[in-house]
């Protein structure tokens, strides 16, 4: 862990910070202990323990009073109106499971990597999210012409490259008619925690997870394109400071592996004795597409993987391949195609801070002898 050079967090016209590979800042690693992935040897488990999936909270979190909240319609609207929560748990109600992926998921495995949250595989995870669709709350509120985003703003502020601001993300017109989004406030069969986004948030189903605004206060129609600090300065697909970038969306194809056997304490490195195992694991994909092949490279041969049945349109699948453990040092490697044809690369993209990474999942394991 290396200590980096004071400077005044304050002040936009600071440079990017240098980084070295495999060589953490402290204050990297202390947004590694705010926020957290899941455990790789939940995977087996369509849905993710509450407390196991992965968190990444920008700013503090909000702590508010569920009695009091509400959330409203404002900005370019015939009939803005406002909502109580107890209002907002009589509408009509529906569970889906979706999987969400925070979009700097695999960041510590790009190279040079941006000054951030350090993230290797762990940033993923789904769960059952009960809300009420809506785009019908939208409708009600009477959209005017030229309407061109929606914008979403949660009770988090904070600041971001010396820009203060409270969190916020939009949506156009065409992408709430596409999207099966939802006013979310269940999780799992319970309400949501603060930590995820109490009372209320939003859930943007197959797209990465820096769509679904927490802590959800106001939602505003404007006539021009919001210009929120999440949505135009970053969460951009760059190849450099002076690239404006795409626009992070949809989830891109990935896989991940239970990690079998078990770790060494420090370094997570696998063990185990000589023999059949069975290895398992998760794909997905975004915007509803899904994954259609699951290959594991054992013993220089990529093989496919045995698909379990679909969990929902939007959530992860589980797979399933066995494996003759021979004794020495082993490297597995598990990647997935979904039904477009897009197959997870080898090596990670390139994004100059380090979003989207879906290279494939490699994992190291000792095998001892059998009778060792």
């Amino acid at each position: 862990m290396k200590h980096d050079t004071p400077a005044n967090p304050f002040d936009p016209d600071n440079p990017r910070r240098q980084t070295q590979d495999g060589l953490f800042s402290r204050h990297e690693v202390a947004l590694a202990n705010r926020n957290s992935g899941i455990l790789l040897e939940t995977l087996p488990r369509d849905i993710t323990p509450t407390g196991t999936h992965y968190l990444l909270n920008h700013f503090d979190v909000p702590l508010i009073d569920e009695a009091a909240h509400q959330l409203s319609f404002e900005g370019a609207f015939d009939a803005p109106y406002s909502l109580t929560m107890d209002e907002i748990r009589t509408l009509p109600q529906v569970t889906m499971p979706v999987t969400l992926e925070c979009a700097g998921n695999g960041r510590a495995g790009v190279s040079p990597r941006s000054h951030s949250m350090p993230w290797m595989y762990e940033a993923v995870g789904t769960s059952a999210w009960t809300g009420t669709p809506l785009a019908p709350l939208i409708a009600r509120a009477g959209p005017r012409d030229g309407v061109q985003d929606f914008a979403f703003t949660g009770a988090d502020f904070g600041f971001d490259k010396g820009m203060p601001h409270a969190y916020g993300r939009s949506l156009t017109p065409a992408q709430m008619a596409a999207l099966d989004v939802l006013l979310v406030w269940g999780m799992n069969g319970q309400p949501l925690l603060p930590q995820h986004g109490a009372p209320l948030r939003i859930v943007v189903p197959g797209w990465y997870g820096m769509a679904s605004v927490k802590w959800l206060t106001r939602i505003e129609a404007l006539t021009e394109r919001y210009q929120g600090f999440q949505q135009v300065r970053t969460y951009r697909l760059r190849t450099g400071d002076d690239d404006p970038g795409t626009p992070i969306t949809v989830l891109r194809v990935k896989s991940l592996m239970v990690p079998p056997g078990v770790p060494d304490w420090s370094t997570r490195t696998r063990w185990l004795r000589e023999g059949p195992v069975t290895l398992q694991g998760r794909a997905w994909s975004g915007g509803g597409v899904p994954v259609e092949k699951v290959e594991v490279l054992l013993n220089g041969d990529w093989r496919e993987a045995t698909l379990a049945p679909p969990v929902g349109d939007y959530a992860w699948r589980g797979w399933s391949i066995d494996w003759q453990a021979k004794r020495g040092v082993h490297e597995l490697t598990c990647r997935a195609t979904d039904a477009d044809g897009q197959t997870q690369p080898l090596e990670p993209p390139w994004d100059i801070a380090g979003f989207a990474n879906n290279a494939v999942h490699r994992v190291v394991v000792h095998v001892a002898p059998a009778d060792g």
